[in-house]
């Protein structure tokens, strides 16, 4: 994936979950944040951040966030681009789980939730939701970085649609591209971690995929590899 016309500026604060203050050309601007996580190992005032000016329209932001920078490396914030970041992954073959299936629809109407893709090969079907991951410590992603009663559901409709015939996955967008394993974060939110653990003991596949992050110019996102899963009662 290619993003045009990047700037370059630095993080103030977070006046609410989806707007952030930052400076841009010495000037404090306020852009468009659409990650509802935490992210306190991210927006650190002073960090560099990737901004996006916003199209001409109705808009109270001039900017959108793109990505923020952790340490040597730059960290995609914007889930804007995850459906279209997973679909590259689907459609490349590199996944086991999915060779085979192409992309009927996205955002799927399933119980009470709307999943990110529905896949069909011949008869067969499958519902892949997409979650992003930015919580990289050492070699370990985690995920949720806050609890996240809406992840919690998706994962819950997912093991339940198993047994209406349904294959499921959950495809986590890992954006740290040292990750050398994915865990469900246990201590930030108990609930999603036991339920990703029923659903994948169900039957529900497990997919963590790596992704970088770079810019010369332009924004380039690129998909890196399949991470194992480590379960919170594994010793490393």
């Amino acid at each position: 994936m290619i993003i045009e016309n990047p700037l370059i500026g630095n993080y103030i604060e977070r006046p609410n979950r989806f707007t952030v203050a930052v400076y841009v050309d010495g000037e404090r601007r306020i852009a468009h944040l659409r990650d509802p996580g935490r992210l306190r190992e991210l927006l650190i005032p002073g960090n560099d951040v990737i901004l996006r000016r916003a199209p001409a329209g109705n808009r109270k932001t001039e900017f959108d966030v793109i990505a923020l920078r952790r340490d040597d490396e730059w960290v995609l914030v914007n889930s804007g681009f995850h459906s279209d970041l997973a679909a590259s992954i689907i459609e490349s073959s590199a996944v086991d789980e999915f060779q085979g299936f192409r992309i009927e629809k996205r955002e799927y109407s399933f119980g009470r939730s709307r999943i990110d893709f529905l896949l069909t090969s011949g008869k067969e079907r499958m519902l892949v939701e997409v979650k992003g991951c930015t919580l990289v410590r050492g070699e370990l992603a985690l995920f949720p970085d806050a609890p996240t009663e809406r992840g919690r559901r998706h994962v819950e409709e997912l093991e339940h649609a198993l047994s209406e015939g349904y294959r499921c996955s959950v495809l986590f967008l890992v954006f740290g591209r040292g990750a050398r394993f994915f865990s469900p974060n246990h201590e930030m939110d108990p609930e999603f971690s036991s339920a990703l653990r029923r659903a994948h003991e169900a039957g529900v596949n497990v997919i963590p995929y790596t992704l970088a992050t770079d810019i010369n110019g332009k924004v380039l996102v690129y998909p890196l590899r399949r991470i194992p899963v480590r379960w919170p009662d594994e010793s490393p």
